[in-house]
C-alpha cells in the first residue's frame, strides 16, 4: 500500500528557518495575544491567584496561536521568502 502526499509542493524545496527565527516568529504570534488577553481579563481577575490567571490565559491564547496566529505568520514568511528568492 502506498501513501499519497496530501499536498505536494509545486515550488522548489526550501530550507526551514533557523531555530532562532522560528522562536522569534512564535513570540511575535503569541505576545500580542497575551497582551490583549491580560488586558481583557484584568477587570474580573483582580483577586485571582496569579497561577490561576496564567492557566486561564493559556487556555485561551494557546489554541488561538496554534490554529490562527502562527499559521498566518508562517504563510507570510513563506510568501516573503518566495518574493526574495525570485528577486535575487
Amino acid at each position: 500500500m502506498t501513501q499519497r502526499n496530501p499536498a505536494p509542493s509545486l515550488s522548489s524545496p526550501r530550507t526551514a528557518p533557523s531555530i532562532h527565527v522560528r522562536a522569534a516568529l512564535t513570540w511575535l504570534a503569541i505576545f500580542p495575544l497575551v497582551a490583549i488577553g491580560l488586558t481583557a481579563m484584568a477587570p474580573f481577575t483582580v483577586g485571582w491567584d496569579p497561577v490561576l490567571r496564567a492557566f486561564v490565559l493559556t487556555l485561551v491564547v494557546m489554541p488561538l496561536a496554534v490554529s490562527w496566529s502562527c499559521p498566518d505568520i508562517w504563510r507570510l514568511v513563506d510568501r516573503l521568502s518566495e518574493v526574495c528568492s525570485r528577486s535575487a
